[in-house]
């Protein structure tokens, strides 16, 4: 009996070859999809993205916990006495408040940005696994729509032997079968692939809401700010409000005074080795490079003819460099919002000696920390301040002030 062209047999004749490379085609199309990259170096990429999510996860619930703590120190604010610095102090916790809710949208507008790149990153290889699936579904719906019209006992007449019918006849069912793979294994890769369009759309809207959103809270700080400055000229030009103001300062000064004392009695030991801060007077580098505003001792207004007492030095910063560093090694035994000076860094040099740095924008280090000269403490900011950005500094020793600019290397 003559074999037809398009028969599909494993005996070595002519059909048999279709099959064969049929099924050989089939399984490659299978496979061509698999990573070439070492499964090593995936899980690396994996672990390090994943790694990156969790910080970026932790820096936002550290926001969002830094948003409430303040909102409760608003809401208690507002329960006290008005008084000018308690007003300004409602003005620079909703100004903190807005700048900690701008960087929560920063973050989240960050989070969104990398979840919609690996939404789009993620696309083109559904898309290449769909074709090849869709490629392999018509090779194998054409090899066996060529077999459609058969039967088992046409087949097998067709067959040399029993050998070649078994054979065959296996290799056909394996086809069938996978067949139904592909079709399975095509759908699931459709509905992962519709999906991810969906999330992808869906991550767009939701970045484009955080854009909008980080405007409108943009321009909310602005407000807030230029309302910070206009009630801190009002206190300049006004005499009155400027007298009450100096009033208050005297009575936080005498709280600090308070604080310096309890501090004084609390004495700690320092690591060794360890070198005594007075052996650096008049080396010390400077917390931040800028213009001394404020001299150490008495100063006279220009205008309103009144007299106040410094106990440290005001520096406002002449570059964008706004980090405050270490003087000299030592412990912080306080970094949290004292009024009048904002917020408030102390660190304990030992031997009684201590550095204070007010008006910071943001700590960089917490209560308890050892510090190296020259570390990374704060930030300078304007928390505190009638005189704008500039770091209120401070040089004690047991409870009394020094002059600062006895003790910093001379420029």
């Amino acid at each position: 009996m003559t074999e037809p062209d398009d028969m599909i047999s494993l005996t070595g004749r002519p059909g048999s070859r279709v099959l064969g490379t049929a099924f050989v085609l089939l399984i490659s199309l299978a496979s061509s999809g698999a990573p070439t990259a070492p499964a090593a170096q995936a899980k690396a990429k994996a672990q390090a993205k994943a790694q990156d999510n969790s910080e970026l996860d932790a820096q936002l619930t550290k926001v969002r916990d830094q948003i409430l703590d303040l909102k409760t120190r608003l809401r208690e604010e507002e329960k006290k006495e008005a008084t000018i610095l308690s007003g300004l102090d409602r003005i620079n916790l909703q100004r903190t408040i807005l700048k900690n809710e701008l960087d929560l949208y920063t973050l989240q507008m960050e989070k969104a940005g990398r979840e919609q790149a690996a939404l789009k990153k993620a696309i083109p290889p559904l898309k290449s696994k769909l074709d090849r699936e869709k490629e392999a579904i018509a090779t194998t719906l054409f090899t066996l729509y060529k077999f459609g019209r058969f039967s088992f006992l046409q087949f097998f007449f067709q067959s040399e032997n029993i050998r070649s019918f078994a054979s065959e006849s296996k290799s056909l069912t394996l086809l069938a079968q996978y067949q139904q793979d592909v079709l399975r294994s095509y759908q699931t890769t459709l509905a992962k692939l519709t999906t991810t369009q969906r999330n992808l759309a869906t991550k767009k809207v939701e970045l484009a809401g955080l854009i909008e959103a980080a405007k409108v809270k943009r321009q909310e700080l602005e407000n807030e700010e230029a309302r910070n400055k206009v009630r801190i000229e009002e206190i300049k030009q006004n005499k009155a409000l400027y007298q009450q103001t100096l009033n208050e300062l005297n009575e936080r000064a005498q709280q600090l005074q308070q604080l310096m004392e309890k501090l004084a009695n609390q004495e700690i030991v320092l690591p060794v080795p360890f070198v005594p801060i007075y052996d650096r007077k008049g080396k010390l580098p400077w917390p931040v490079e800028g213009k001394v505003i404020t001299r150490f001792g008495l100063e006279k207004h220009p205008v309103f003819n009144t007299s106040t007492k410094n106990n440290g030095i005001e520096i406002a910063p002449e570059s964008k460099d706004v980090v405050i560093k270490a003087l000299h090694a030592g412990k912080v035994v306080y970094a949290d919002y004292f009024q009048g000076y904002g917020n408030l860094l102390i660190l304990d040099h030992g031997l009684s000696y201590y550095s204070l740095y007010g008006h910071c924008a943001g700590f960089l280090v917490k209560k308890g920390d050892w510090v190296s000269a020259g570390q990374p403490l704060a930030l300078v900011g304007d928390v505190g301040s009638l005189k704008g950005t500039n770091l209120y500094l401070e040089i004690r020793y047991k409870a009394q002030p020094l002059n600062p600019l006895q003790w910093l290397e001379h420029r």
